[in-house]
């Protein structure tokens, strides 16, 4: 099998969890990319990966493709285009768009009843709407990692904020949405086309306002202690929630799968509908295939979608949601592409967090823990550093200014947290 990777600057999904899980396949895998010196141990092939055009040509000239696949947030729809140009199993390139677009995003949510978050576009040399619902949140309108993400309280700040936007990124069009206010989570899913299924949330702990840097991700269960994890969201076709202790005849599994479904629905309606909510929004959207990671407030009136990431989560907690099921993640997403059905997914036991090291002061860093993997008590630990000794740090405001990422997995709470302060009261980073 041939598997072509398209992708810009090297990152952890790429070279820790795909490139290693393709070759787990059995895949031959050639990477397309417009940087290909950054590359080892891989065939690579220089592409403007960023032109639909280009990456049909190169695959042309080479050799045929049995998947086409993305993990960058900014080439989704050049992607995709490329792989159902040869008929491969792909995403539909304008749920790509409409996603990477947060102002289509939100069109497209309002079109379809699913929510309405007021929304305005923003271009230099253009005044802002008069009734803005202050404060609002200002995000560029395809931005990433926290960038220029603030919130402004009035119009006076507005200028402020945008103007100094405007001198970073000439021309960007930004948007202003209403501020959603209540706890911040994710939801993660993977879907093959026909079939959704739901592989489980966190709740994401913020820095301090009006930045939107996330410091914590912890694995949430949900409110009533539900992972949902065994959860099938089907477009048509077999759900496979049936019953495991009652597989007798097909008619019982069928019964089975059908009384679960029905109580998964209604439990839903009974929590406040979250995975619904976000399901609906996918659909939307049109982002039924591959892997997603949606954010989204859980606020008095129900979840208020914030963003949709038509990607595997990042900030290594890819590898932490494969930790927490126990489960070849960055396999089954590529199976997925090479055309197989979604596979199930079990249930999940245990807790699993990510702590991002955020920079407190620029300076230089003069102290940096190393790579670092060990159990601590009940807990497994990792530590990715980002940076390393020597380096200046200048702060951003954004997901920029992380040091390193720990990561940790145990039976409980207290086991990780344990874990996680136990090392960092060990191996603390210092900027001076």
């Amino acid at each position: 099998m041939r598997l072509y990777l398209t992708a810009l600057n090297p990152t952890d999904s790429v070279t820790g969890g795909f490139l290693p899980a393709a070759r787990a396949l059995g895949c031959e895998v050639t990477l397309l990319t417009d940087q290909p010196e950054r590359y080892t141990d891989v065939e690579t092939l220089r592409t403007d990966v960023r032109d639909a055009r280009a990456v049909i040509d190169t695959v042309a000239r080479h050799h045929p493709p049995d998947a086409i696949f993305s993990n960058s947030d900014h080439i989704q729809p050049e992607t995709a285009l490329a792989a159902a140009y040869f008929g491969l199993p792909a995403k539909d390139w304008r749920a790509c768009l409409t996603a990477k677009n947060k102002y289509l995003t939100r069109r497209a949510l309002a079109a379809a009843g699913v929510e309405r978050v007021r929304t305005a576009r923003l271009t230099p040399g253009e005044p802002p709407p008069g009734d803005l619902p202050y404060p609002v949140v200002v995000k560029p309108r395809e931005g990433v990692a926290s960038e220029d993400v603030v919130l402004v309280s009035g119009p006076g700040e507005l200028r402020r904020v945008t103007g100094g936007i405007w001198e970073r990124r000439p021309g960007a069009t930004l948007v202003a949405e209403e501020y959603l206010r209540g706890p911040l989570h994710t939801l993660e899913t993977l879907g093959d086309g026909r079939a959704i299924r739901v592989l489980g949330g966190f709740r994401t702990t913020l820095g301090p306002l009006p930045y939107f840097v996330e410091e914590r991700l912890d694995w949430d269960p949900g409110p009533d202690g539900d992972h949902g994890h065994r959860r099938d969201h089907g477009q048509g076709g077999d759900t496979g929630r049936a019953d495991d202790t009652r597989r007798a005849d097909e008619t019982r599994r069928a019964d089975d799968t059908r009384r679960a479904d029905e109580t998964r629905r209604a439990d839903e309606t009974r929590r406040g509908g979250d995975a619904g909510h976000v399901l609906r929004a996918l659909a939307a959207v049109g982002a039924g295939f591959g892997a997603c990671h949606v954010e989204y407030v859980r606020t008095e009136q129900g979840p208020r979608i914030v963003e949709i990431n038509y990607r595997l989560i990042g900030d290594t907690c890819d590898f932490l949601l494969a930790e927490i099921l126990g489960v070849p993640l960055f396999e089954y997403v590529l199976r997925v592409h090479l055309g197989e059905p979604v596979p199930a997914v079990p249930q999940a036991v245990g807790h699993g967090a990510a702590v991002s090291l955020v920079a407190a002061r620029g300076g230089v860093i003069t102290r940096s823990p190393g790579d670092v993997a060990e159990t601590i008590g009940a807990a497994r630990l990792r530590h990715r550093p980002l940076r390393a000794a020597g380096d200046k740090v200048e702060l951003t405001n954004t997901n920029r200014d992380y040091l390193g990422v720990v990561r940790a997995v145990g039976p409980d709470r207290a086991a990780v947290d344990h874990a996680i302060d136990a090392f960092r009261a060990r191996a603390p980073w210092v900027v001076e």
